[in-house]
């Protein structure tokens, strides 16, 4: 049992470090971000219709009531990518991340609401740990500027993401993660192919293999793994080891991106690291 739980918490944070990439992948490509998104939802579509196939996945919704949820749940997805990449593109890898990542607070109060949950009080300090470290991490910034609109996109996003997160629980109780996943990307997809005939698309040629590599690794991979890992783990548990995925972006974003972090970049994520660590040892041995 405590093999099979080292096992579900190092998927949870493989697929933590895939999705990871998303940060720097949406800073870099240089495309519309509809267009970015549309692709994404296809390439992943494609690849997730494919791996359920071979895995002989039921891809039939038992109701329409699932349907209602897989519809509402993609909404928010498409929400969550689409202000996370505004988020992005008008200010920094850093705060793009970091302000998404108030997240797992949202979750851990949001999700007694929707799932039948015991609240733990105790993520009321992992909250608090999580919200002071995002705090140290978060570059100094002008509220006349646009990062102050990226950082209220990544909490827009944060708010999308979270429900989405919870709505999904409730879809893995009964489907595999990856046809979850797969629906999802096939709804956005279907809601942003008007923005191809609208939005250029120069560049694409050139930038297709970053648009691959956010299609299949960071999304049809990371994405299917993390929706697969809520049925080990409480949504509030997911979230909040989630939260290291913001310093696996930084560290990317410093190689690839040539964005420089400060000291206080290695404060707040040691805070964040810590939180991580006190819910995987929590988690473990519930």
């Amino acid at each position: 049992m405590k093999n099979q739980h080292s096992t579900h918490l190092l998927q949870l944070t493989l697929a933590t470090f895939f999705i990871s990439t998303s940060g720097a992948l949406g800073k870099y490509i240089d495309l519309p971000i509809p267009v970015i998104i549309w692709w994404r939802c296809i390439i992943a579509g494609v690849a997730l219709f494919a791996f359920c196939n071979y895995k002989k996945f039921n891809l039939k919704l038992n109701s329409k009531t699932d349907v209602v949820t897989v519809i509402i749940s993609a909404l928010l997805m498409g929400g969550h990518w689409i202000t996370y990449f505004l988020a992005l593109k008008l200010s920094n890898v850093a705060l793009g991340m970091l302000s998404l990542f108030t997240f797992p607070i949202l979750t851990a109060f949001l999700e007694p609401l929707f799932i039948k949950t015991k609240f733990d009080p105790f993520y009321i300090i992992l909250g608090v740990l999580v919200l002071l470290g995002l705090y140290i991490l978060a570059p100094e910034f002008n509220l006349e500027s646009a990062q102050l609109k990226g950082f209220l996109f990544g909490l827009l996003s944060a708010v999308f993401y979270a429900l989405r997160n919870i709505l999904s629980k409730k879809l893995t109780a009964k489907y595999n993660g990856s046809s979850v996943m797969f629906y999802q990307s096939l709804v956005v997809g279907l809601i942003l192919s008007p923005a191809l005939f609208i939005l250029e698309s120069n560049g694409l040629k050139e930038q297709f293999p970053y648009i691959l590599f956010l299609g299949l690794i960071t999304t049809a991979v990371g994405h299917s793994m993390l929706v697969n890992s809520l049925k080990h783990f409480t949504v509030s548990t997911a979230s909040i080891i989630n939260s290291i995925q913001p310093i696996f972006g930084i560290i990317l974003a410093f190689f690839f991106l040539n964005e420089i972090p400060t000291l206080n970049t290695f404060i707040g994520g040691s805070l964040i690291l810590a939180t991580v660590i006190i819910e995987s040892v929590r988690s473990r041995n519930r």
